[in-house]
């Protein structure tokens, strides 16, 4: 796979994502959230972080901003770090997303190189792109250049011997069962030295 035919596949699932519009944070409502979070009363809470009862109150509806003070013992009280109180929760933390993809059900991708079957490709807007690779290679001479991208990646080898080049370490040799993981920008590239076409499991991030 060369420079070229390798980011395309990655350029791709990257096109599929969406820009996160962080909102501004309701800081009466996170507290009020982490209180009703550990089934605490108002006045309980107000008795963990040493604060009066009418104080939290105010701060839980907004009534008031606290002072730096108030925050160290509200965190405290509550068993986190202060920077936690300014940190909204994810939107939608379980949204039950799931697909199977069965063997040999996944999107060719072939290149010189490389045949790749991409994995969970119903699913759009991922963090990850998981594919299984068979490596046709059989030397670094293949290669039109380093292929390098944005991200990091997990290699794992499923079956046969790959030998893993990189732009700043000794070229490693892989068996079943072995697994690398790298900062992808760092040129790579993989051949198979076993008689067979190895096959790998990779996955690239994609934030």
């Amino acid at each position: 796979m060369s420079d070229q035919e390798q980011p395309s596949l990655i350029r791709l699932a990257r096109a599929s994502g969406e820009q996160v519009q962080v909102e501004p944070l309701n800081l009466g409502a996170r507290v009020r959230e982490l209180r009703n979070a550990r089934g605490w009363t108002l006045e309980q809470a107000a008795n963990q972080a040493g604060l009066a009862r009418s104080t939290l109150s105010k701060i839980e509806n907004g009534q008031m901003s606290p002072t730096y003070e108030a925050l160290k013992k509200l965190a405290e009280g509550l068993a986190i770090s202060v920077p936690q109180l300014f940190t909204p929760p994810k939107k939608g933390q379980v949204n039950g997303r799931m697909t199977v993809t069965r063997s040999g059900e996944g999107a060719a991708h072939a290149t010189t190189t490389y045949e790749h079957e991409l994995l969970a490709g119903a699913l759009t807007k991922k963090q990850m792109l998981p594919y299984r690779a068979r490596i046709r290679a059989r030397s670094f001479d293949e290669f039109d250049g380093w292929v390098r991208h944005d991200g990091e990646e997990f290699l794992y080898v499923l079956t046969g011997v790959i030998r893993l080049y990189t732009e700043f370490y000794e070229p490693v040799e892989m068996r079943r069962g072995d697994s690398a993981y790298y900062d992808a920008a760092m040129g790579h590239n993989v051949v198979s030295v076993s008689q067979e076409d190895a096959t790998i499991l990779w996955v690239t991030s994609l934030s």
